[in-house]
C-alpha cells in the first residue's frame, strides 16, 4: 500500500482507555511540536546574529563592536604563533574613570584608564580545557617601547607597574608588554569596562556565589555576609575589584576573588539556557556586543560568534587558574616582582601546550583571599 493511501487511524470513543492514551499521544506530539517551534525561532536568531551577513539585528551587532587594529600597531616584532592548535586571548577589564564609568570606578574623570584586571587565556589544543594566568596589576617590570594604535610611540621604561602600560599606550602597550614578558605571541585580546561588565551580569540574571565570610568594602561598594549570594551586576563588579575588604587587602587577594568569581561566571552561562530564548539570545549579544573592544581579527559578529563557539565546551573544572609567579617587593609591600625562573616555568609549558606545573607556582605570593568565595 502505497503512502497516500494509508488510512487515519480511528479515533478510540469518548472515555475509553484507548481515548485517554489517544489524547495523551496528542499532549505528547503538542509539546513535541512546541519544542520545535522554539528550536526553530532560536536557529533563526542564530543565523540572524553569524549566519547570513543581512537583516537588521546582524547590522546592529556589528555596529556595537569596537575594535582595535593590534597587529598593525605592533608590526613584526612579536614572538611567533604557535602551531600546536592552542590560542593564547589576553582579556583586560578596563577601569576608565570617564563617561558612565565615573560613578563606579571612583576617582577623577581625568580621561585616563588603567589595566584593573588582565589574565592571559591559555585554550589548549581541542578547545576542551584552558590555562588562565592572572597578571598582578602591581607588579614592577620593565615596559618596553611601544606604539598605540593611533601610532605614537611610547619610550621604555624601567620599574613601573605592569598596568602603567595601558595607561601610557592602550591595549597595544598592553599587548606588547605581555608579549615581552612571557615570550608568548597573543593571538586575541578582549577588554570590558566597568559599566558594560555590570549590565551583562544583570542581562544574565546575576551570579550565585557562596562567601564564607563577611565581605564589606565601601570603596567598591559592596557589603556581602557570609553566606550564598546572587550577585546582581553592581554587586559583581564589587566582588572582583575590593581588595580592602577580603584578606591581607593586597592586589594578589582580589586576584583569587576574581578567579573564583570566573569559574563561578563559567557555570552560570552552561546552567541559564541562553539557547532556550531568542529574545535572551538577543537582548545578551546586544550587551555583549556593546561591552567588550576586541582586536581586528574578532571585531565582527561572524568572528565573535566562532570564537565563542570554539570555548564552549570548556567547563569550570576544566579551568586552570594561577597567578604569574611573584613575591612581595622587600622595599615596598604594595608592590609585588616576578619570580623569573618560576614564571618561565609557566610561559615554557604554555608555548608548548602542556599543563601549567604545580612547581612553578608553589611558595610564591598568593595574598590571603583563598576560599573565601566559592561558585554554589
Amino acid at each position: 500500500m502505497s503512502a497516500e493511501s494509508t488510512p487515519e487511524p480511528a479515533i478510540p470513543e469518548p472515555g475509553t482507555k484507548g481515548h485517554r492514551a489517544e489524547g495523551r499521544r496528542r499532549e505528547d506530539r503538542g509539546k513535541r511540536r512546541r519544542g520545535l517551534m522554539i528550536t526553530a525561532w532560536t536557529a533563526a536568531g542564530v543565523v540572524v546574529l553569524g549566519g547570513t551577513g543581512a537583516g537588521y539585528v546582524y547590522f546592529k551587532l556589528n555596529g556595537n563592536i569596537t575594535s582595535l587594529d593590534i597587529d598593525q600597531a605592533l608590526g613584526a616584532d612579536r614572538p611567533a604563533k604557535a602551531d600546536n592548535g592552542s590560542e593564547n586571548i589576553l582579556v583586560l577589564g578596563s577601569d576608565t574613570r570617564s563617561g558612565s564609568n565615573k560613578k563606579l570606578g571612583g576617582g577623577t574623570d581625568d580621561g585616563s584608564a588603567r589595566s584593573d584586571t588582565a589574565m592571559i587565556v591559555h585554550v589548549y589544543e581541542g578547545h576542551k580545557k584552558a590555562a588562565v594566568v592572572s597578571m598582578p596589576r602591581d607588579t614592577l617590570i620593565d615596559r618596553p617601547e611601544c606604539t598605540d594604535t593611533k601610532g605614537t610611540t611610547h619610550p621604555a621604561a624601567k620599574g613601573v607597574m605592569f598596568n602603567e602600560a595601558y595607561s601610557t599606550g592602550g591595549a597595544a602597550c598592553t599587548v606588547k608588554t605581555v608579549e615581552t614578558l612571557t615570550g608568548l605571541r597573543m593571538d586575541h585580546y578582549l577588554e570590558v569596562d566597568f559599566a558594560g561588565f555590570e549590565k551583562l551580569i544583570d542581562e544574565l540574571g546575576g551570579v550565585r556565589v557562596s562567601t564564607a565570610e563577611n565581605i564589606k568594602d565601601p570603596q567598591s561598594h559592596l557589603d556581602l555576609k557570609a553566606g550564598t549570594h546572587q550577585l546582581t551586576g553592581r554587586q559583581a563588579l564589587g566582588l572582583v575589584r575590593t581588595r580592602h575588604g577580603v584578606g591581607d587587602g593586597s592586589d594578589l587577594g582580589r586576584i583569587q576573588l576574581q578567579q573564583a568569581f570566573v569559574k563561578a561566571l563559567v557555570d552560570q552561562v552552561k546552567q541559564i539556557g541562553v539557547l532556550t530564548s531568542p529574545k535572551k539570545l538577543l537582548d545578551l549579544a546586544d550587551t555583549a556586543t556593546e561591552a567588550v573592544t576586541t582586536d581586528s581579527e574578532l571585531g565582527s559578529v561572524n568572528s565573535l560568534a566562532d570564537f565563542a563557539d570554539g570555548l564552549k565546551g570548556i567547563s569550570s573544572s576544566h579551568l586552570h587558574m594561577v597567578t604569574m609567579p611573584v613575591r612581595y617587593d622587600p622595599a615596598n609591600p604594595n608592590r609585588v616582582l616576578v619570580q623569573k625562573a618560576k614564571a618561565d616555568l609557566v610561559w615554557a609549558a604554555l608555548k608548548n601546550d602542556e599543563p601549567i606545573p604545580a612547581s612553578a607556582t608553589k611558595g610564591t605570593a598568593t595574598g590571603e583571599a583563598k576560599g573565601v568565595v566559592t561558585s554554589s
